[in-house]
């Protein structure tokens, strides 16, 4: 820093930066006008910033140009799998396969799709999918049995491969008698 007034020098246009301007970036300072993306020039924030060694990048611009390659990479949300597989299968997994099944679309081979909803069958995407029961829904199928009440994991029971919220559930399996919520059994 330099001895009389003055600061910091831009890591991306060499100019002093002051105080009041400075955004720090991997130990080296930047105006806030200079801190951009060095490929798409959109504007960088901490959350969105993405260093390389002395370069800046948003997050996608940087997964372009040094993230995974292949297919099925970058292909926007779900694009990647994080369940775990062995080598063969994801040396299989990086060829397209041609369509066998009737079933399936090219879509959900593309993306990785074999979750099915258990209330509506159709493909559930990682984005998309709540567990309950041990099985997988969408998020608007993830709905009471008996009522249609939107269902949480603190709400949710299940009972053979069914999910009811805890009213429904208490209401038709939980136990009847005088005091337990239920209509009083006077026979």
């Amino acid at each position: 820093m330099p001895q009389w007034g003055g600061g910091a020098q831009c890591a991306a246009c060499q100019k002093t930066v002051y105080h009041a301007e400075e955004i720090q970036c991997n130990g080296r300072s930047f105006h806030k006008t200079c801190f951009i993306c060095l490929s798409c020039r959109k504007a960088l924030d901490s959350h969105t910033v993405a260093a390389h060694e002395s370069e800046v990048y948003c997050k996608s611009c940087y997964g372009k140009k040094y993230g995974p390659k292949g297919y099925g990479y970058g292909q926007g949300a779900g694009a990647l799998s994080s369940d775990p597989q062995n080598h063969e299968s994801s040396q299989q997994q990086s060829k397209p396969k041609p369509s066998s099944s009737g079933g399936n679309s090219k879509f959900s081979q593309k993306f990785g799709s074999s979750d099915r909803c258990s209330r509506c069958s159709k493909a559930v995407y990682a984005a998309e999918k709540v567990m309950g029961g041990g099985k997988p829904w969408h998020k608007t199928c993830f709905r009471c049995a008996l009522c249609g009440k939107s269902l949480e994991s603190t709400t949710v029971t299940d009972k053979d491969g069914e999910i009811y919220c805890k009213v429904c559930y208490a209401k038709n399996f939980g136990p009847k008698g005088f005091g337990l919520g239920n209509e009083a059994m006077l026979e």
